[in-house]
């Protein structure tokens, strides 16, 4: 009881420091420091929340919950980004999102995870129909990016607006086949033990609350880093694609790690793999849309390095989930390709 009363005070005196912190406009290291230690905080909140919500719901829905939530919170910042015509950040960030979650995320995951339990195991069926999804993915981003140089700008905008539209489609029929015609097919079947702490309905509104507190605290956190970066002579790329998407993503990306460790690996996958699809599939395309309505048409042609980063990244996550188990040695080789990558779009 009282680990749990310490843990509440904590997270409530370093939120309101972090406020206080951003609104007093403290020196940006000062605001750092707090905000990194609230989101540890906030991060252990969203956690049990989305157990809680799993344990209703089932680890998919829990995990889709999750992602969904964390993704909502990157999209309404991304929305500001693109609002200023700052394309570049944008895309930067949306493939940092997608190969941090694919690579950073489950990468963890599967190694902390499987020092605990020797194998973890989540639905087979589930893990094909992932990585059709992120082949989808792969390929709807390479075509523009591929014929972008042969066709004019309005052409290009078209094939973008086009390829959009397909793509939430998609992502749409997915969500209908997952969650509701193939449902059972695609759950994991994990019997639950005990009862959880929460309500349904609280459980729930835990949920939204730890999101909204995750948006806060990224905005505040990513507003800081500026200063920072620019005292190591760090890119906007590097920051965009690395530095923004972890830190800006770490409380919704422990949460994987938590599910992990409690062998609920279905979980993990449905925040880490499932997020990623989420951002190329949904978040990326509704950008497009955006910035159409809003006068100035983001393409979806992305840099050929930040592709093949893509496109590396679905291919060894495809290569380690596609039999529906997981071991410490395959999450080895996601932070291997993740810090390959780092090195890589540092020195760019």
């Amino acid at each position: 009881m009282l680990k749990k009363h310490s843990f509440k005070a904590g997270l409530l005196t370093f939120f309101v420091l972090s406020i206080l912190a951003h609104y007093l406009a403290w020196s940006n290291s000062l605001q750092f420091f707090i905000c990194c230690i609230a989101i540890v905080f906030v991060a252990g909140f969203l956690g049990k929340a989305t157990e809680s919500v799993a344990h209703y719901a089932g680890d998919r829905m829990g995990g889709f919950l999750n992602a969904t939530f964390g993704n909502a919170a990157e999209l309404i910042i991304a929305f500001f980004l693109v609002k200023d015509g700052l394309f570049g950040i944008v895309k930067a960030s949306l493939t940092g999102a997608i190969i941090g979650n694919l690579l950073l995320v489950l990468g963890i995951s599967v190694l902390v995870g499987g020092f605990k339990h020797r194998e973890q195991h989540f639905n087979v069926k589930l893990a094909s129909h992932n990585s059709s999804l992120m082949l989808l993915a792969v390929i709807a981003l390479f075509i523009p990016a591929v014929f972008a140089k042969s066709l004019t700008p309005s052409e290009n905008t078209t094939l973008s607006l086009v390829v959009a539209g397909v793509l939430i489609v998609s992502y749409i029929l997915w969500l209908i086949f997952s969650m509701i015609t193939h449902k059972n097919e695609l759950s994991d079947q994990v019997v639950e033990h005990g009862e959880p702490e929460w309500s349904k309905g609280r459980s729930i509104l835990y949920l939204i609350i730890a999101t909204v507190m995750v948006g806060f605290e990224s905005e505040w956190l990513v507003s800081t880093l500026d200063d920072l970066t620019s005292q190591f002579g760090l890119s906007d790329l590097f920051v965009g694609a690395f530095v923004i998407a972890i830190v800006g993503n770490a409380a919704e990306h422990s949460a994987a790690v938590m599910m992990a460790l409690k062998n609920k690996i279905g979980t993990t996958v449905e925040i880490a793999v499932g997020s990623s699809l989420q951002i190329a599939l949904f978040v990326a395309p509704v950008l497009v849309f955006i910035s159409f309505f809003l006068g100035n048409t983001m393409d979806i042609v992305f840099e050929m390095y930040e592709l093949i980063a893509i496109a590396v990244a679905v291919f060894i996550t495809k290569s380690i989930s596609q039999d529906g188990t997981t071991n410490w040695f395959e999450g080895v080789l996601l932070l291997a390709v993740y810090g390959i990558l780092g090195v890589l779009f540092f020195m760019l």
